[in-house]
């Protein structure tokens, strides 16, 4: 019964990871590591400030990410990661341009302040 189980998962694995590795599942894994990398530069700036901070980084490697899931969804015919990944890149950009804002009034300050 164990070694049933035991062969049952590793043919759904390989069948999963190895026989059904093409460049669209390589693109949806390169996409899927962009994806999760935010994360791990929103802990870090977190960590570094001692305070929940979101920094440009996690928005670009939001883009990055999202964009290419996107791409791998309408490839994949996917309704949901597509209606997921479209609405997703709109909050995106929407919070660069609250960056690139923020930024231009901090200069704007600075040069006033001279």
């Amino acid at each position: 019964m164990l070694v049933d189980l035991a062969h049952t998962i590793g043919a759904y694995l390989h069948d999963v990871f190895i026989a059904k590795l093409d460049g669209w599942v390589a693109l949806g894994l390169v996409a899927q590591f962009m994806f999760s990398m935010r994360f791990l530069v929103q802990w870090i700036a977190s960590e570094r400030a001692g305070r929940s901070v979101v920094p440009a980084a996690f928005w670009l490697f939001s883009i990055g990410g999202g964009t290419l899931l996107l791409v791998y969804s309408l490839y994949r015919k996917d309704p949901v990661y597509i209606a997921g990944q479209a609405a997703g890149l709109l909050i995106y950009f929407r919070n660069l341009e609250f960056l690139r804002r923020e930024h231009r009034g901090r200069r704007k300050a600075a040069t006033a302040a001279e």
